[in-house]
């Protein structure tokens, strides 16, 4: 059966349907739909939820089903519980513990069951949350056969979900490529099933944020292909943050071969030095166009990005796009100077170092993103003229 793909922002948006909506058949009685995301490893599946859940308020615990040993970890663990009546006829479950608290009192022991005590995880949680259920079909089948009753019902023997809770898994694909155990039907039938995808877009606009290296974000906007089911994106930052605190990246291809070599491997280790033997990772910053004198940076980018039949609409498109990711990264820490708006101003309307796509995107993408920040830019009567076209 195929599957919906989504890339990160997509999926956030469609989970947060997903939790309004739960939200409404609950209080219509009903149980809240559980959500399957299966991708490859290291697309951000886990990670993507957890940031979801701090957007949204809302209460996040990750429970990692290949690394529980105990069942009684997941669901909690079997208790002994006794009915209690006193002389008025009102009756109570308790521990045994409590039995000899309860005599006092004037209870006696009419009945007895077997009961399971609410796991450590959930215990003090209040309404509102997210349960992650990670690597599902890597966990033993105990534990799959067990989280069953919590996705039909929520609840499991004597203990439930508090309200407003919602059960989100995540998966690898059941493709050969990995150590997974297949779902039946009967399994698959209790979520709704979406698959991640990797998009560089969205990965250069998180990376932007996260302080990844610009010369290695350069990188791999202009080399997507380059992010395999083996060379995942996970691996890349892990590649990437190893060698940020190399100044000069020329003078240092044997020790960043052999780092790439180690975590991406000699395929895309090889395609990262070819970009360096270019001098593309020395590339103007975003920082350098928006701030440094004009006509140097007008000068610099016509040099970088060429014209006419030598035009580099690559590296154009990495250009704009680091620019409108670096201005709204910027703008949700600082005010937005004029000067800053004057350069978005020369480079979206009166230079030509951008093709008029790009321009348009530039504007568009930057106005979206903050319209408070950038007010001044929209206000432009240039600016004003190619976001109405």
């Amino acid at each position: 059966m195929n599957q919906v793909k989504l890339n990160v922002e997509e999926l956030k948006g469609f989970i947060k349907h997903m939790i309004v909506n739960n939200q409404t058949i609950q209080a219509q009685g009903k149980v809240p739909v559980a959500v399957n995301i299966e991708g490859d490893a290291g697309l951000g599946k886990t990670s993507a939820i957890m940031q979801l859940g701090q957007e949204i308020g809302k209460q996040v615990v990750k429970l990692n089903l290949a690394q529980l040993e105990e069942l009684g970890d997941l669901v909690g663990f079997p208790v002994k519980e006794y009915q209690v009546k006193n002389a008025e006829g009102k009756t109570l479950w308790i521990t045994e513990q409590e039995i000899e608290m309860a005599g006092t009192k004037g209870y006696r022991v009419v009945d007895k069951r077997m009961s399971h005590a609410a796991p450590e995880w959930i215990q003090g949680k209040g309404e509102g949350g997210i349960l992650i259920l990670d690597d599902y079909t890597r966990a033993d089948q105990r534990f799959t056969q067990a989280t069953m009753e919590l996705l039909d019902r929520q609840e499991y023997v004597s203990w439930k979900l508090p309200k407003d809770w919602h059960i989100i898994l995540t998966t690898n694909p059941d493709n050969g490529d990995y150590n997974v155990t297949s779902l039946d039907v009967a399994q698959k039938t209790r979520f709704i099933s979406v698959e991640l995808k990797f998009d560089v877009e969205v990965w250069a606009k998180w990376a932007e944020t996260a302080g990844i290296d610009g010369r290695c974000i350069n990188f791999l906007l202009m080399h997507p292909e380059s992010i395999t089911q083996r060379i995942n994106p996970r691996s890349v930052t892990t590649f990437f943050n190893a060698i940020t605190s190399i100044e000069d990246f020329d003078s240092n291809l044997p020790l960043i071969q052999m780092i790439g070599e180690g975590s991406v491997g000699p395929e895309f280790a090889g395609l990262f030095t070819m970009f360096i033997n270019n001098k593309l990772d020395r590339i103007i910053s975003p920082k350098d166009i928006l701030e440094k004198d004009t006509q140097y940076v007008l000068n610099t980018l016509t040099h970088v990005i060429g014209k006419d039949d030598e035009y580099r609409a690559d590296i154009a498109s990495v250009l704009a796009t680091r620019l409108v990711n670096y201005s709204l990264n910027f703008s949700t820490k600082h005010s937005v100077p004029q000067e800053m708006v004057d350069r978005l101003v020369v480079l979206s309307t009166e230079s030509n170092v951008f093709t008029e796509d790009l321009k348009y995107r530039l504007v568009k993408d930057i106005i979206n993103g903050n319209k408070v920040k950038f007010a001044k830019l929209i206000m432009n009567q240039e600016v004003m003229k190619m976001a109405i076209n």
